[in-house]
């Protein structure tokens, strides 16, 4: 699958400036909804999803929709406080983690699970999109959802020092995205440190932390390839860990909307928005990968005996999180279990 590059590419001259409006030329927009986020204007996000659904909003809506876009945490704020703006009006619109707020939607948290989320961006999303729908409506209740989906495989960069097995994370400073992957490196024994993207570059430079865990498409904007040595990748069909994404819009806002330019979002939004955001996370894993190895970093392939190790090591993180949600008043293993059979589903 590529992009559609001649979408992509309208608007992307403006990528640099702030903050980023698109709207129709022919007519005047009656409505502006301030789209908020956290990574750089440069970013493979702000080139190729936000600022072309901003002009197919606009567009599609004759004029009516205008939507400004701000990257860097333009409007204020810290990346954890991204939903709350959402949700009490503060911004319109909002590309945030579920993980940033730890326990606020914590039945999404089992594709954040090790080894729950699948091999691709696409797989995940489709899956979770559909959980979502069957389990964590209550949990997004306060917002207007306009997608729900997931990054593609976690790998670890590090500085120096390869990783192999989960012994080699002993006391090793690294930056972790999410409560499970956080409690997962503690307990083989890692010092995790729990940092927002756009922190990173600053952490590694100072020496904060000796290495991450992310995806390679973050790799070109967080310049992982300059700030890192060596990058461990997880064989099979499932990762180490993924990131819930909510793109999110506050709902009095939307509710507001006459019926004809809520179909416009509706129409660029729900899950089949959420399919092709988790598409997008792929195509951008091949631009993070080439840039790896442009760098000429040395790639290490957790397999066999070595994947086993890790899947034993952090199976207790999974079964704590059944029980929790058992106790809670759900039946975590059945909500594991509904997580892996779409996983599965959209794996075949």
């Amino acid at each position: 699958m590529h992009i559609n590059r001649r979408t992509i590419l309208l608007g992307a001259g403006a990528a640099l400036a702030a903050p980023h409006v698109v709207t129709s030329a022919r007519a005047q927009a009656q409505v502006t909804l301030k789209l908020h986020h956290f990574l750089p204007a440069a970013s493979n996000a702000q080139r190729d999803w936000f600022l072309p659904w901003a002009e197919k909003v606009g567009k599609e809506s004759a004029g009516r929709i205008k939507v400004e876009v701000y990257p860097s945490m333009q409007l204020g704020g810290r990346p954890p406080q991204l939903f709350d703006q959402a949700k009490d009006g503060v911004v319109d619109i909002v590309w945030t983690l579920a993980g940033n707020t730890p326990g606020r939607f914590p039945r999404l948290e089992v594709f954040e699970l090790p080894f729950v989320s699948g091999a691709t961006g696409e797989i995940s999303s489709r899956a979770v999109w559909d959980y979502y729908e069957a389990n964590s409506k209550d949990e997004l209740k306060d917002i207007k959802p306009l997608a729900v989906f997931c990054h593609g495989k976690g790998n670890i960069y590090t500085k120096d020092k390869v990783i192999k097995t989960p012994d080699d994370l002993k006391n090793v400073k690294i930056r972790v995205p999410s409560r499970p992957i956080n409690d997962s490196l503690q307990l083989i024994g890692a010092s995790p440190q729990g940092i927002p993207a756009p922190g990173v570059p600053e952490a590694l430079a100072k020496g904060v932390v000796d290495g991450v865990v992310m995806p390679y498409e973050i790799v070109p904007a967080l310049k992982l390839d300059e700030l890192t040595n060596r990058v461990s990748i997880f064989d099979g069909d499932r990762s180490l860990y993924t990131i819930v994404f909510l793109f999110a819009m506050n709902k009095p806002k939307y509710d507001s909307l006459p019926a004809d330019l809520k179909k416009v979002i509706d129409d660029n939004s729900g899950g089949d928005s959420s399919r092709q955001l988790g598409r997008y996370f792929d195509e951008w894993d091949k631009i993070g990968k080439a840039a790896v190895e442009k760098a000429k970093m040395p790639e290490h392939h957790i397999s066999g005996a070595e994947l086993d190790a890790w899947k034993k090591a952090t199976d207790p993180v999974v079964k704590a999180w059944v029980e929790t949600r058992t106790k809670a008043g759900d039946n975590g293993a059945d909500l594991l279990a509904q997580a892996q059979k779409l996983i599965a589903k959209y794996s075949a």
